[in-house]
Parts: C-alpha cells; sequence; structure tokens
C-alpha cells in the first residue's frame, strides 16, 4: 500500500508542478530555491521538490517561454537566477487553472469530499 501511495503522490506533483511554480512567479520574480521553500512552506511540509527535479522543470518552463529568468548579483551574495512570468505564461497559467477548478470539482462530486 505504501508503493501506490508514492506513486499517487508522485504522479499528483508532477501533474501540479508547473500550475505550482506559475503561480508562484506570477506577483514577483522568484529564485529556485525561494520557489521550493514556499511549495514546502505553503503546504505545510506535503509537498517539497528536489533541486534534481526543480531545477530541470524550471528550465523546460523557461524553454516553452512560459517563464523569463535573468542572473542577479548582489554584493556579498552568490549569483541567482530570477525567474518572472512571461505573456504567454500567464495564459498558460489561467488555463490550467481552469482546468485544475474542474478537476477539482469533478473529484469532489464522486468522493463527496467538500474541500477537495
Amino acid at each position: 500500500m505504501k508503493h501506490i501511495s508514492r506513486v499517487l503522490d508522485r504522479e499528483l506533483k508532477k501533474g501540479s508542478a508547473e500550475l505550482l511554480i506559475l503561480s508562484l512567479v506570477e506577483a514577483r520574480a522568484r529564485h529556485g530555491y525561494e520557489i521550493g521553500k514556499l511549495i514546502e512552506d505553503r503546504s505545510g511540509g506535503t509537498l517539497r521538490f528536489k533541486v534534481a527535479s526543480l531545477y530541470p522543470l524550471l528550465y523546460r518552463l523557461e524553454d516553452r517561454g512560459w517563464i523569463a529568468g535573468r542572473w542577479v548579483e548582489k554584493a556579498g551574495e552568490r549569483r541567482r537566477r530570477f525567474y518572472r512570468l512571461t505573456p504567454e505564461g500567464k495564459r498558460v497559467l489561467a488555463a490550467q487553472r481552469d482546468h485544475w477548478r474542474e478537476f477539482v470539482e469533478a473529484v469532489r462530486n464522486i468522493t463527496g469530499i467538500e474541500h477537495a
């Protein structure tokens, strides 16, 4: 049963990862570590992204033109790449939010869970 739970968790995370990242860079540019930390903090530790999976995802989103990255150097700090949402990313985010709402509503209708 634990194996099934891990597989389900992995698939749910994979299906929602783009939505989570695009949502977090919607309001302002953020660097990768901050994105990962916000996902973990805001989910109460339920969702965590390892560096090995988060950064390749950021690069893919950038390659698709959904986010744009920019290197920033500050005195006394190491260089960081900050990502912001592009106009195309805003369109994708709006569509993904609509699909996610439909999915959650369908699950709620089937399971009877009020706050899915």
